[in-house]
């Protein structure tokens, strides 16, 4: 699991190939990655959008911008944490993604928190 810490907000994400969704043969990979957020800062937080960057081994480079994550903009009050899971597809068994969540703090104040950059691999699977 990879964490960034920007500004008091901790953002820890963990990639997981789906074989089972996966169409190797049509050079189809598919990947979910949970994500948890942690507000340990001092001040009441809420996500407002998001941007990811997502790369595969072939060289393609997709981003992916909107708003919030899985339909939610989740508050997070001081030490509150937030979880979800969402997933990727690309077109080689490897790559990575990364990002940043705009958040809005309670005197609504903008400001970008760090995704980390994390692996997404088949690897395992393919032999």
């Amino acid at each position: 699991m990879e964490s960034a810490h920007t500004q008091g907000i901790e953002v820890s994400v963990e990639g997981f190939f789906l074989k089972e969704q996966s169409d190797v043969e049509k050079d189809q990979y598919v990947f979910a990655y949970r994500v948890r957020l942690k507000n340990h800062s001092d001040r009441t937080v809420q996500l407002i959008s998001r941007h990811w960057i997502i790369t595969d081994s072939n060289g393609s480079v997709r981003q992916v911008k909107g708003e919030g994550v899985v339909g939610q903009q989740p508050i997070l009050a001081p030490g509150e944490e937030h979880q979800y899971v969402s997933g990727s597809q690309l077109e080689s068994p490897m790559g990575t993604m990364h990002g940043t969540y705009q958040m809005r703090d309670e005197a609504g104040k903008m400001f970008d928190v760090e995704i980390p950059v994390f692996t997404l691999s088949a690897g395992d699977y393919l032999n």
